[in-house]
């Protein structure tokens, strides 16, 4: 992938989408997406400081460490601003008030407990979408196809698609009506591709 490409928003969605149109299928999305994130955080609170910086206190609750937690965050961030400016931002902020918040929940569950309820949040959720995927969409999740696209996309995917569905929005004029026309081709493409396989 270019760097073009690693910039391409339509492109990207495009990827996506085409493994994501069915409508129950992209609610689960909506559902576990974020929730998978978050506690991905919770359990990289644990992780060492890469600064010999003091941590960011929050008195009692515990404290913001510049983990690998942090930095993913704000790579994501920067990524999605990038992205487009507007939902970028949104996005940027929904991340930190995870980062936090996922911090808050680990220094107060411990790591022996952290881990568990990460782990049974994670299944949950995971499972969910696989259930989407196999029971709605009948089609293999994006992450088999593209592992890195799948994961650095998903949350703000599943963001855009809530912002457009609930409040009109879209980066451009015109950015859903072209990001669908090129949807709709792949998953033509991916049905033939298919069909062939059978015949």
């Amino acid at each position: 992938m270019g760097r073009s490409d690693l910039f391409d928003l339509e492109k990207h969605f495009a990827f996506y989408g085409a493994y994501h149109s069915n409508p129950i299928n992209v609610f689960l999305h909506m559902l576990f997406v974020w929730p998978i994130l978050f506690t991905t955080l919770v359990i990289l609170y644990f992780t060492p400081s890469l600064f010999n910086l003091p941590q960011i206190g929050m008195s009692s609750y515990g404290n913001l460490a510049l983990n690998f937690g942090f930095f993913s965050t704000l790579i994501y961030a920067f990524y999605y601003i990038s992205l487009d400016k507007k939902a970028g931002s949104l996005a940027a902020l929904l991340l930190f008030l995870c980062w936090v918040g996922g911090s808050l929940v680990a220094s107060r569950l411990g790591y022996s407990l952290a881990w568990k309820v990460v782990l049974a949040a994670q299944l949950f959720c995971w499972t969910g979408q696989f259930i989407g995927h196999g029971v709605f969409e009948k089609r293999a999740p994006a992450l088999l196809d593209n592992l890195t696209q799948a994961f650095v996309m998903a949350p703000f995917f599943v963001l855009l698609e809530a912002l457009q569905m609930f409040c009109g929005y879209e980066p451009y004029p015109g950015f859903h009506a072209k990001v669908q026309a090129k949807i709709d081709a792949q998953i033509k493409e991916y049905h033939e591709n298919m069909q062939k396989k059978v015949s």
